[in-house]
């Protein structure tokens, strides 16, 4: 490794002296990792590396050495998500990949496409695409009020699976697409439940797990056994942007038809090879997937998947109480409630003094969600978003998610290794300045649109 990740006898410290290992501007303070991730300077210099061999001969690259080296990382993927090399490919982007999926299905009149609240606003956004076009599959969504305990999602998930089927035409297909970490609020979903409630149900399952990858441990999904499944590579497995495995098991290789867009391998589907309909789509940076070697390589060097993942997750929950304190507001799930270690990994949610220490490494995360200062009067719109993240990055240079679930304003704070409890108290702060200015203004606008009384 360069100066980038220095060879070490033991891991080096995390916290603030771990920055160094990123290229995150010195006075940016980053609790945002699970929106755009963070690029470890070895990743960069591996790419930039690999971008110049590239460039010295692109075409021996295309036509000899890209493939062997793509096979290589969708190895070492396959074995990081229990997989066969065969059923991993490499796209974009975890939209990307879920609109390959949704894509490649044959709609027809009777089928329904489910999705959550929680979905991201790409996913959801392709489902009403593929609903408002020809043949109109019927769109239905599945609500999650959180805090809720996995026992009532899983029995509401199952009565409204169930609602779908008896009120569904006996062949319609029904496509239910749900995460397996939401990301608005940051919840470890029971995903794995929820698979076997869809199979149970003749109902298809596409996992947007595009917080997994990094987080998860154990993921195993020969044994899940999801219809499909895609990650992100690039959020917290700290490979370079523009990367996402896409898992279609060999029981559903035949659903994917094409690549999207599709690629020169494209075969009539009478006589097309499974893996090659998928595993030539060109990309728009080779480096991208070529980048995972740098990024096992990296964090191997950090100590490992589990000294990373305790220290972001103990960080999480750390960091949230903080975070309450500071606002003086809550979590989403008390750390005395026992749902909390099963709903929380690496991102924080805000509500309760305590902390709670023993960890499952299995549902580890590294974010948190916490209520803020402003009004849940305040109706959420691009507007209110665009102040929220004005204020925070453009004057107080700190950087976290902001939403507004159930009825409340929330943010979702990520805890990396970069990352040390003072963050959390910087992010408090610059949020309780910035809600104030925010409930001025609209208090301000509100006052000015009322009507005088005339008495």
């Amino acid at each position: 490794m360069r100066v980038s990740s220095p060879p070490a006898r033991s891991p080096p410290d995390f916290g603030h002296t771990a920055r160094q290992f990123f290229q995150l501007d010195p006075q940016y303070t980053n609790l945002n990792h699970g929106t755009a991730g963070a690029i470890p300077r070895h990743v960069e210099d591996a790419s930039q590396d690999l971008s110049s061999h590239i460039s010295a001969n692109p075409d021996r690259f295309l036509y000899f050495q890209y493939q062997p080296m793509l096979y290589e990382a969708r190895q070492q993927v396959a074995e990081l998500i229990g997989a066969e090399t065969s059923e991993c490919v490499f796209v974009p982007n975890v939209s990307h990949g879920i609109n390959t999926v949704l894509r490649n299905f044959e709609w027809e009149d009777p089928d329904v496409l489910l999705v959550t609240n929680c979905s991201s606003k790409t996913i959801s956004a392709a489902a009403q695409y593929i609903s408002d076009t020809r043949p109109h599959p019927i769109l239905s969504e599945f609500k999650l009020l959180f805090p809720e305990t996995r026992s009532s999602i899983l029995r509401r998930f199952r009565a409204h699976i169930r609602s779908l089927r008896s009120t569904s035409k006996t062949n319609a297909k029904v496509v239910a697409v749900f995460e397996s970490i939401s990301a608005t609020p940051g919840v470890v979903m029971p995903w794995r439940e929820m698979v076997q409630i869809c199979k149970a149900n003749d109902v298809w399952s596409v996992v947007d797990a595009a917080h997994a990858l990094g987080q998860e441990r154990d993921i195993d999904l020969s044994s899940a056994a999801p219809d499909f499944w895609v990650s992100s590579c690039s959020k917290w497995m700290y490979a370079k942007h523009g990367c996402a495995v896409l898992y279609v098991p060999k029981r559903n290789h035949h659903v994917i038809k094409s690549a999207f867009p599709t690629s020169s391998t494209y075969d009539h589907p009478a006589q097309y090879e499974e893996e090659l309909q998928l595993k030539f789509c060109c990309t728009l940076d080779f480096t991208a997937p070529l980048s995972i070697k740098a990024a096992l390589e990296f964090r191997s060097f950090l100590g490992g998947e589990d000294r990373i993942n305790q220290y972001c997750h103990y960080l999480a929950l750390a960091g949230g109480k903080r975070l309450s304190e500071v606002m003086n507001t809550h979590m989403l799930y008390p750390p005395e409630d026992p749902e909390s270690e099963l709903f929380t990994a690496n991102m924080v949610r805000q509500s309760g003094l305590g902390i709670l220490l023993q960890v499952n490494m299995t549902r580890i995360r590294a974010e948190v969600n916490v209520v803020i200062p402003l009004s849940g009067s305040i109706q959420p719109s691009t507007r209110i978003i665009r102040m929220l993240q004005d204020g925070l990055l453009n004057r107080h240079n700190v950087s976290a998610t902001q939403f507004y679930h159930n009825g409340k304003w929330w943010t979702r704070a990520s805890a990396q290794v970069y990352n040390e409890v003072g963050d959390f108290d910087k992010l408090g702060h610059a949020l309780l300045l910035v809600c104030a200015e925010i409930e001025s203004v609209t208090s301000d606008l509100d006052t000015a649109t009322t009507p005088v009384s005339s008495s």
